[in-house]
């Protein structure tokens, strides 16, 4: 099994910027925010879920700010309703017409905060907008402006007042991860202050809407060879046969291994995949896809699961 030297991999050059601007403001998690780069360009969403206080916010305010991304930011609680995501139609009595009152998803970026605190029929609103980047209000479809991204948070220790996702709106997240506590030369770093002095970083856009939308392209083109495509099969079949897991992974959740492991390898600098970059990426987007039929499931135990039972050269 290669993770750790797939973790250590230099990204391209024209990537270390990017990432050194957003690591600035999250110390010690360059592999997270190098995750949620792969899984932005790849077209899907994240869900990040941690305990409070480790960066999450952090993680996706800054993402936001040195992409050049327009952000919107929703709070769930138990109270909120699909039009407070949306946005509702009025009747303007001066020009006689419904108009649309445009909500907070009207965004590039969009922070869905704790979004297991609402409703299942609000957490449902996000569906159609994640999966078609439109929304349809009274009858009516609206586009979103592209790029459209999602990162949404949850606790998951929090038990009390909370809704968790169905299956079908966790499908919608092309990966799940946690930050996960600071090392402790990032930590002491944190409460030295050292951050406050790198602000300048947090306001200043790297990449414009053309330069991502080509980044985007460039990951569909990244070459899958017979070989990687029999690696990727044989790790669905084992899903899906192993007895190891209530349910195999879908053919969703392997279009999103695809595009992850494409993300992933043109991060660092290639125009095909190999197995390291499948490795690098498949435990984070299956966690919150395969549920064992025995024991906590975790990124560390289905790297373990799958690379130690499935070959390359199978």
């Amino acid at each position: 099994m290669c993770y750790d030297t797939c973790m250590n991999e230099p990204l391209a050059p024209e990537f270390v910027p990017v990432v050194d601007a957003i690591t600035a403001h999250l110390l010690g998690k360059r592999h997270a925010v190098t995750l949620t780069l792969a899984a932005f360009f790849a077209g899907g969403h994240v869900l990040l879920e941690d305990i409070p206080g480790v960066g999450k916010t952090t993680l996706a305010k800054t993402f936001a700010n040195v992409m050049g991304l327009g952000f919107g930011r929703i709070q769930f609680t138990s109270d909120l309703l699909p039009s407070d995501i949306l946005g509702v139609s009025y009747f303007d009595q001066t020009s006689g017409k419904f108009v649309l009152k445009q909500g907070p998803i009207f965004t590039q970026f969009l922070l869905a905060d704790e979004i297991n605190r609402s409703m299942p029929k609000t957490q449902s609103a996000l569906l159609e907008a994640m999966e078609e980047h439109h929304v349809t209000i009274d009858g009516k479809s609206y586009p979103l402006q592209e790029p459209f991204f999602v990162i949404a948070t949850q606790n998951p220790n929090e038990e009390v007042g909370t809704f968790p996702l169905p299956h079908s709106q966790l499908d919608r997240f092309i990966c799940s991860f946690g930050i996960g506590y600071p090392d402790k030369a990032a930590e002491r770093q944190v409460l030295q202050g050292i951050t406050e002095g790198q602000r300048d970083a947090e306001g200043r856009s790297l990449l414009s809407d053309e330069t991502i939308l080509n980044i985007m392209r460039d990951v569909q083109k990244i070459h899958l060879s017979d070989a990687m495509l029999d690696y990727l099969q044989n790790i669905i079949a084992f899903t899906r046969e192993s007895g190891l897991f209530a349910y195999g992974l879908s053919t969703r959740g392997a279009l999103a291994v695809t595009a992850m492991t494409r993300a992933w390898a043109l991060l660092h600098g290639r125009d095909y995949a190999v197995p390291d970059d499948l490795q690098a990426v498949c435990g984070e987007v299956c966690v919150h896809r395969l549920a064992f039929k025995e024991g906590a499931g975790t990124i560390e135990r289905i790297r373990h699961e799958l690379f130690s039972n499935v070959p390359v050269d199978s």
